[in-house]
This record gives structure tokens, C-alpha cells and sequence, in this order.
């Protein structure tokens, strides 16, 4: 019988993963199925962009997926039972059903996280689905056409919140942008690097609201724990994001916030066959640290994890990667940004690069992004990607 692998989710790292397994696995030997709710592939790096009017493409996946023999199964998973090695999913016709598996590769990702602030559910906006963004970008679109000078507030100073930001500060220019910062802003960043985003959001006419917390989210206003009441006519929540409580429920070993805990393979130090990626994955990194939820991450824990699946599954060595993360990229519009590198302990350098050429590098990363997902032998030897290519042939097994 077919070795059965199961992965949820086709974002950044599930995509990879599943595209990369199909290459490098020969299908006489594995059966691959992605379990995905929905049947485009999201770039949610660059949903603060949709939100902002552009067009951002979302390819489908059926095109992503396209000469490989993966299976798409659109449908929303809704328990992991590993004791059984079964995933109960449910599909948008109200059918569902359980899929059996050998191997499992758990990257749901993650979503917006209300932090417990009251009113974030009802009354705010976020950027961590298309769906939402679109939402959000209707909303901003009847607030231009209002042509009052309409009033946006994100709460959240991280990168998410400095991208949204400022990207609705240079795309609808008529509305008023507002940033919350629960400290000082670009906290983490060099001391250049801050000044330099400073001069960003003065340039663009954001205000920036420092050491500032949010008690509460009503409808037309937000709630500060020092009692002031700010008006609002868009809330955007960027202060948090959390993971599924699917793996927590399922009986995997997992952290106080629901992440997988995973050995330097991302495979589940509690369950064997069962591997994590992306923001689903407790991951320590070279340096000793927690990998942060990012696209970042992503990418250094799908391809550990393909790696690691396709040595166990033929014999071969498991290569080891580089589990770091080298630093923060951040857009300012579009014709601005920074590109902050930090050390092995995370911290920022102090030198730093800014405005035209960041904006460019920032972009270059997002297409390149894209790019893998669609080629996922992206980034392998020649020789490797040359065999991956064959449409009957095992690459490792060629190898060997």
C-alpha cells in the first residue's frame, strides 16, 4: 500500500511542503492530500495591500498543484485524532468525513488574536485572511467615496500594524490613519531604523500614538486604558495572532498558546508521525529561541520538515538546515521600507537599509515567495531539480 501523507493547510508552508513531497517522492510509493478551506492560494503578506484597493493575485491551487498527483480536498479540518492517525474534516456542502493518514504535516497556520480586548470580535477589522481584507477594503473604499476625511485606527505596532499602516496612509491619502503602540514605536528596531520610519509616517501623515493601550473596541470608537476615548470609523486589530485550538484538543504535545512542540526536524516530540510548520510549530532555532510566527519561518521550517519527511520515507540521511531568522522587512508604501538585520540573539544590528532599495528588496522577497510556492523545487541542486522534474521518476531514489 501507498505511504498516505495528509497535509493540512496551503499557505506558505504548507504549499511548499506538499509541492516539494510531490517532487521528491515517487508516487508509486506515497499519496499526497492537501486539506485546504479554501481553493486559492493566499498571499497574506500582502493582505494589508488588498485591503488598501490594489489587485494582489491568489492563484488557485488546482494551478499550483498542476502535474503533480497531489489531491486537493477543499474542506475545513475540524479535529486530529492521532491515536487513530485520522483527520475529521468538514466540506462547504455540509459533507465531510475522516482522512486516514501515515505521515501527517500540520500547517494551519495562524489567525488574528483578540487578545481578550472586548469588542475586538464584533467591531473590528483585520488582514489575516482575504475574505477579511476584502471586508476591510470595502469599508475603507465607503469612506473615501464619502470624501469626509474618514477616520482608521490599527491597533498594533508590529510589523503588521507599521505595513497597514502606512500602506492606507499612501494608497487613500484622504482618510485619516491613526497607529497604536503599546510602547515606543519600532521597539525592535535599530536606532537609525527607527528614526527612519519616524520620517516615514510623518511624510505620510500617519499619527503614531505611543505607550498607548486599548481597553476596549466599540463600534465608533476605542477605548484607552487611561480613560481617553478615541473615534474611530475603522478599527483594524493587528495586536496579536494565535493558532488553531485544533492540536491542543487532538492530544499533541503543545505550547501554553497552542503551537506544536517539535524536535529540530519539526516532527511532534509526542507523536512520531505527526510534523508541524509555519506559525502551528514551537520551533527553537539556531540561536536557542523560539522561531516567531512569520513567512520567514515558513519557509526554514517547511523545507526542514520536507526534508526531514522524505530522509525517513527512503532511507537517506535527513539533511539539517538553518532554523534563523535574519531579520525584519518592512514596507512603507510602496516606494519605502526598511530591511532591519538582527544577531543571533535577535537583536537589531545597528546598521540598516532604507527607503527606495528596501521597498525593492521587500518586493523582491514577496515575488520570490510566490515564485517557490508555484516551483517548489525552488532552491534545490541542479541536479536534484532536474530529476524532480521527471514525471515517473523517484529523485531519490535516482540518487541513491
Amino acid at each position: 500500500m501507498k505511504h498516505r501523507i495528509v497535509v493540512l493547510g496551503a499557505g506558505y508552508a504548507g504549499a511548499y511542503v506538499a509541492g516539494n513531497l510531490a517532487r521528491r517522492l515517487s508516487p508509486k510509493d506515497t499519496e499526497i492530500t492537501v486539506v485546504n478551506a479554501v481553493p486559492d492560494f493566499v498571499q497574506r503578506m500582502r493582505l494589508h495591500q488588498l485591503a488598501a484597493g490594489q489587485q494582489i493575485e491568489a492563484p488557485k491551487l488546482a494551478d499550483v498543484f498542476a502535474g503533480t498527483d497531489i489531491r486537493l480536498r477543499l474542506a475545513r479540518v475540524t479535529a486530529v485524532y492521532p491515536e487513530r492517525q485520522v483527520v475529521a474534516i468538514a466540506d462547504a456542502d455540509g459533507g465531510g468525513g475522516e482522512l486516514g493518514y501515515d505521515t501527517l504535516v500540520y500547517a494551519l497556520g495562524s489567525h488574528v488574536a483578540d487578545c481578550g480586548v472586548p469588542g475586538v470580535a464584533e467591531h473590528a477589522f483585520h488582514v489575516t485572511s482575504r475574505p477579511a481584507a476584502l471586508r476591510l477594503r470595502e469599508r475603507l473604499h465607503s469612506l473615501d467615496r464619502r470624501g469626509e476625511g474618514g477616520r482608521v485606527l490599527v491597533v498594533g505596532d508590529g510589523l503588521t500594524g507599521i505595513e497597514t499602516a502606512t500602506e492606507f496612509a499612501e494608497s487613500r491619502p484622504g482618510l485619516s490613519v491613526a497607529l497604536i503602540a503599546r510602547g515606543e514605536l519600532g521597539a525592535r528596531l535599530s536606532a537609525g531604523a527607527r528614526r527612519h520610519l519616524r520620517r516615514a509616517c510623518d511624510r505620510l501623515g500617519v499619527t503614531v500614538l505611543e505607550h498607548t493601550s486599548v481597553d476596549a473596541v466599540e463600534a465608533t470608537r476605542v477605548l484607552c486604558s487611561d480613560g481617553t476615548a478615541l473615534a474611530s470609523d475603522a478599527t483594524v486589530w493587528t495586536a496579536g495572532f494565535a493558532v488553531s485550538p485544533i492540536a491542543a484538543a487532538s492530544g499533541l504535545e503543545v505550547t501554553e498558546n497552542g503551537q506544536i512542540v517539535v524536535d529540530d526536524t519539526m516532527r511532534s516530540v509526542s507523536h512520531p508521525n505527526v510534523y508541524a510548520a509555519g506559525d502551528s510549530a514551537y520551533a527553537i532555532g539556531d540561536n536557542g529561541r523560539p522561531l516567531p510566527m512569520s513567512c520567514a519561518s515558513a519557509g526554514s521550517t517547511g523545507r526542514q520538515a520536507t526534508d526531514a519527511i522524505v530522509g525517513r520515507l527512503t532511507g537517506r540521511k535527513i539533511a539539517k538546515g538553518k532554523l534563523d531568522y535574519p531579520g525584519n522587512h518592512i514596507s512603507l508604501g510602496r516606494r519605502d521600507g526598511i530591511l532591519q538585520m538582527v544577531d543571533e540573539k535577535a537583536r537589531a544590528k545597528p546598521k540598516y537599509v532604507g527607503g527606495r532599495k528596501a521597498a525593492r528588496i521587500k518586493t523582491g522577497i514577496l515575488q520570490i515567495s510566490l515564485w517557490g510556492i508555484s516551483h517548489p523545487t525552488f532552491g534545490l541542486p541542479k541536479r536534484k531539480r532536474r530529476l524532480a522534474a521527471a514525471p515517473d521518476a523517484s529523485a531519490e531514489k535516482a540518487l541513491a
